[in-house]
């Protein structure tokens, strides 16, 4: 199976701060460091790490070559990345002592996807694929059709959110990943909760649920010390959607997931902070037994 991600490709710019600044306020950080990022990105990299056949579509600019060799270093498809005109996108990130975050986002590149681009990417999906898309870039509605008439299952990750532009999507998606105030955002501007597709919601520090097909499930989170929270629902999207892709339970993706985005908040960084398969493996190894 494939998973085919209409995905952001950002340059993170990390600074921490000793907290973060009030309006007006100039602030000095206490240290800095440029990374990869962009919520596509970052779940090509999770779902490719927790063992699926992933194609990243998207685009950068013409100095964004060491971000399409990084997605090539871990086994990602990567000749749906169009080289444009606009700077690759990128990120401004300030995280405190506490490990929390603020993030300003220049979209460039990814708002700049050729449909060529698009198309080529899933017409090497098949039948029972996946399409994952996020709101960072173009022509995600139009894929998500276009991905349907192929036979694809269609996943769509809310964030940044925006009610309009997740609505905008319901028709077409099996899937749609949110928190839980951006699931309580939706439902208030739809009207009602939303029907007829699979809902995974992230708790925080309280796990995650899923209410599907399948029935409902839940897992709690792993207790650990955060350092950075940057990326971590990402990492724990592509984790859980590399797993229902790969044949796990519901309940065991969710829990494997969970796993993946404990590690990841423990470290700095997005790209950089998404663990290995077997990293995770080892984690869970040492924790509750597994799920069924």
């Amino acid at each position: 199976m494939t998973i085919v991600n209409l995905g952001s490709i950002n340059i993170d710019h990390v600074h921490r701060v000793p907290h973060f600044p009030a309006p007006g306020e100039t602030l000095a950080d206490t240290g800095y460091a440029a990374g990869l990022g962009g919520k596509g990105l970052n779940q090509s990299l999770a779902a490719a790490a927790a063992g699926a056949r992933v194609i990243h579509a998207g685009a950068v600019g013409a100095e964004g070559g060491w971000a399409v060799e990084r997605l090539n270093a871990s086994g990602i498809d990567t000749a749906s990345v169009a080289t444009v005109a606009q700077a690759t996108g990128h990120a401004v990130i300030l995280v405190d002592p506490a490990g929390e975050n603020q993030i300003v986002i220049h979209a460039g590149a990814n708002r700049a996807i050729p449909e060529t681009a698009i198309r080529a990417a899933l017409a090497r999906a098949r039948p029972g694929d996946w399409l994952l898309t996020q709101n960072e870039t173009n022509g995600t509605v139009e894929a998500a059709r276009a991905a349907k008439v192929l036979g694809l299952r269609v996943a769509h990750a809310a964030a940044p959110f925006d009610a309009a532009a997740c609505a905008a999507m319901l028709p077409h998606a099996d899937l749609i990943a949110v928190n839980e105030g951006e699931a309580a955002a939706l439902s208030a501007h739809l009207g009602h909760a939303p029907a007829g597709v699979a809902m995974l919601v992230t708790l925080g520090a309280r796990g995650a649920r899923y209410q599907g097909a399948e029935g409902r499930a839940e897992t709690p989170a792993f207790p650990v010390t955060p350092v950075d929270t940057t990326g971590a629902g990402d990492c724990f999207t592509g984790f859980f959607l590399a797993g229902i892709d790969t044949g796990l339970t519901v309940a065991r993706a969710l829990r494997r997931a969970a796993a993946a985005a404990a590690i990841s908040v423990t470290r700095s960084g997005a790209a950089d902070a998404i663990p290995t398969g077997a990293e995770v493996d080892r984690f869970l190894a040492a924790h509750a037994p597994e799920a069924p």
